[in-house]
């Protein structure tokens, strides 16, 4: 049962922006938001922008204020300070006009199990103007459930829920989609192709705001991240420009590990990292038994295997390592769990 979207959606629109995104592009735009319960600070001064057509990943640990911030998006509780945007619309003063450019599926979908798929999003089409049989198909078939559609929800899996939440979220015809970890109960091919499928409705001028704690998945999925944590962004860009900043380890082997670890001490350019300081993938390490993992400027690793060598210290293996989300996450909010 694969997602396969078929309809063109959306247009660009107007709203403030405070990054790089040209105001004639941004859907969402969140401005030095703030928000106080019972006097504790839980969001400080966030601010970020969504361009058309972009997938927005958002990513915190538990207690972060990752879901606070999502509900004071769509309205649910109201910021002690800053603005929100959406397409143009702020959000505290004109909530209607705002909201009606959102779909959005937060935490669970929550759907009558004793009704049919259809009867569901029957029952959401009337809470909507102008959505009528034909919408319900169109949405329908985007996410695949044609043939299970007129089965009762209480016969679905958790993946099939989600596709429903998904089909009923698409109903207003949304400039922006926000989804809260929508690979919930999916298996690894219903992820696969739902990240195709978010990848066409972004393709048609659809934004899509996406939490998740599959980070592996968030780097494959987005064009742009945000890093919360304490209520407070750590980074915002490009999975490709986070990752940049962080660097490459260079990962040697060598058939003296001793002697090698020896000369490496001496080059000024080479920092052997400590291993609580190693964020690397286990399976990797697993593969690579003695080995040496170092900081250093890439364009130095052909003089420094120069250098080995000339020491007379074999080198088995050296290899560039990149980064993974899931590494630099762990690295800046001190190993904290995703919610």
């Amino acid at each position: 049962m694969a997602f396969a979207a078929k309809q063109p959606i959306g247009s660009n629109v107007a709203a403030p922006v405070d990054s790089g995104i040209s105001s004639s592009e941004v859907v969402l735009s969140v401005q030095a938001v703030t928000k106080k319960i019972r006097g504790r600070s839980i969001i400080r001064g966030i601010s970020f922008d969504i361009g058309a057509g972009e997938i927005f990943g958002f990513l915190g640990p538990n207690g972060s204020g990752k879901t606070t911030t999502i509900r004071m998006l769509v309205d649910l509780i109201r910021p002690t300070s800053g603005e929100i945007y959406i397409c143009g619309h702020q959000v505290q003063r004109e909530p209607e006009e705002a909201l009606r450019h959102v779909g959005c599926i937060v935490e669970n979908p929550e759907m009558y199990s004793y009704l049919t798929g259809w009867e569901n999003l029957e029952h959401f089409a009337r809470m909507q103007e102008g959505i009528d049989a034909a919408r319900i198909a169109e949405v329908v078939e985007i996410v695949g459930m044609d043939n299970r559609i007129h089965d009762k929800v209480k016969t679905y899996s958790l993946g099939m829920r989600q596709r429903l939440g998904i089909a009923q979220a698409l109903l207003g015809r949304p400039k922006l989609l926000i989804l809260d970890e929508p690979t919930n109960g999916l298996d690894p091919k219903g992820i696969k192709e739902l990240r195709e499928f978010i990848r066409t409705l972004a393709e048609q001028g659809m934004s899509l705001f996406i939490s998740s704690h599959l980070l592996s998945e968030i780097q494959l999925m987005c064009d742009r991240v945000a890093i919360i944590s304490k209520g407070e962004l750590l980074a915002v860009g490009s999975v490709e420009e986070l990752l940049s900043q962080r660097g490459a380890y260079v990962i040697w082997q060598f058939d003296n590990r001793e002697a090698g670890v020896r000369i490496l001490r001496e080059l000024e350019h080479v920092s052997i990292v400590p291993e609580q300081e190693q964020h690397i993938d286990e399976s990797v390490l697993a593969l690579l038994p003695g080995a040496v993992i170092t900081s250093m400027p890439q364009e130095r690793i052909a003089d420094t295997v120069e250098r080995l060598t000339r020491s007379g210290i074999g080198i088995t293996a050296v290899q560039k390592v990149a980064p993974t989300l899931e590494e630099l996450f762990i690295t800046m909010t001190e190993g904290d769990v995703v919610e």
